[in-house]
């Protein structure tokens, strides 16, 4: 029934798609201001979740107190904690800045699609949070390249409206760009969102605030942002993956070394061959810099990347990439080696989430064979995964403060398709390279 309804939205919204060619995008919003105001020492702030292997929840925090516990208690009733789990903190200095306490607590075992109440360092307020289902369907939200922007907070409350389960981001978080304490008014602008869904991300290019001999690169992201590298096998925060009611992501760092002798590479290795597609039928990797891009912004900057990882993605039969970087949006057909494919994967860059830099307004022309839609507008992305074989993406334009459906696609897997079992060898070959 619910493939049915998708269908059927799909076809309805086709003509509303096309008549919005001559769309004028309003123009650009300011940064947003945040009053300061005093709390007390170990409330915690900055609340946001990310999914920390099969049935558990990483929950992190910041108190201004360095003797704040990192404990966080959680129950299915309100105010009626029956567990309680000890975590683990950290910190830095950069510059004249110097960090609150950041805490990292992981919770579970936990049920599936259930909502849980918790609280961290044993005072302060209440939140929320639901768990995700543990079969199909479920919905991501994808917004990349957000910032702290009027139009960020747009984006936002568009996501908020969304009834999705799992937020993906592919790079370029705050947007801080070395002043520090903007980390820290991005943390509250997207904790209500954060501290409710767990949001999954991995590093852009303004998350490195490397200074050579003074600060390394990405000391602030992986401080506060701490992913579950460790739970698959990954030796980085830049690069893992996780598994989400039938769903296997895998998220790569465009910043971290990729080529075939990398960490990264052998990791990545690694984890395809895990990867099992009765179990997860759906194969899906985010990164920052998009391979498929025909915006005039950010010509050729994944081309490395891409000649080095897109022959094992291709072989492993990934779905879909999406990816971030250009402020604007675009969707591929399935595409391969620079042409269309009907075994490639589609690749979606929506790297406009709200950001202080605006859109990139320039298309290359003609346009490519490959991609299908164009656009350079403000917005997010949701991806609701009906079954094993078909999903119903949709991109929602920001305008005048309203969510539009500007585009929306349906997906099927190559899981259903004869793509995996003629790719089997290659990607067998692939794996046992040195």
């Amino acid at each position: 029934m619910e493939l049915k309804v998708a269908l059927l939205t799909l076809v309805l919204c086709a003509a509303a798609a096309a008549a919005t060619a001559d769309y004028v995008r309003p123009p650009p919003r300011a940064m947003l201001s945040f009053p300061w105001s005093k709390k007390d020492s170990s409330e915690p702030e900055q609340v946001h979740i990310s999914l920390a292997g099969e049935k558990h929840m990483r929950i992190s925090w910041v108190t201004s107190s360095k003797h704040s516990p990192s404990i966080v208690e959680y129950g299915t009733s309100s105010r009626n904690y029956s567990f309680s789990s000890q975590g683990e903190s950290t910190s830095y200095s950069y510059f004249l800045y110097s960090s609150g306490k950041i805490h990292h607590t992981v919770i579970g075992p936990l049920e599936h699609n259930t909502l849980y109440y918790y609280r961290c360092g044993g005072e302060g307020p209440e939140f929320q949070l639901k768990t995700s289902p543990s079969k199909f369907p479920i919905t991501f939200a994808v917004a990349g390249d957000l910032g702290q922007t009027g139009w960020t907070k747009s984006t936002l409350g568009h996501i908020d409206q969304c009834k999705y389960d799992v937020h993906m981001l592919p790079g370029d978080l705050s947007y801080a760009d070395y002043i520090q304490h903007r980390w820290d008014t991005w943390g509250k602008l997207v904790q209500p969102l954060a501290s409710a869904r767990p949001w999954m991300v991995t590093q852009g290019n303004h998350e490195k605030e490397y200074i050579p001999l003074l600060e390394d690169s990405f000391k602030s992201y992986n401080s506060r942002w701490k992913m579950p590298y460790e739970e698959s096998g990954s030796s980085s925060n830049l690069f893992y993956s996780f598994e989400v009611a039938g769903v296997h992501v895998i998220m790569l760092g465009s910043y971290t070394d990729y080529d075939k002798s990398s960490d990264q590479y052998s990791w990545l290795k690694a984890d395809l061959s895990k990867v099992d597609r009765v179990r997860t039928p759906w194969l899906l990797v985010l990164f920052h810099i998009p391979w498929y891009n025909s915006n005039t912004a950010h010509q050729c900057e994944g081309d490395d990347m891409k000649a080095a990882m897109e022959p094992l993605l291709h072989a492993a039969g990934v779905d879909l990439v999406l990816s971030g970087h250009v402020h604007a949006y675009e969707r591929s057909r399935r595409v391969y080696n620079g042409k269309s494919d009907p075994c490639g994967a589609v690749h979606i860059t929506i790297g406009d989430g709200g950001n202080r830099e605006g859109l990139a307004k320039e298309y290359m022309e003609p346009q490519p064979e490959w991609s299908m839609f164009r656009e350079a507008s403000f917005g997010h992305g949701e991806l609701m995964i009906v079954n094993s074989t078909h999903a119903f993406w949709s991109w929602h334009r920001n305008d005048d403060d309203q969510a539009v459906r500007s585009d929306q696609a349906l997906l099927t897997s190559l899981s259903g398709t004869g793509c995996l079992a003629e790719k089997g060898h290659e990607l067998r070959k692939m794996l046992l390279e040195p």
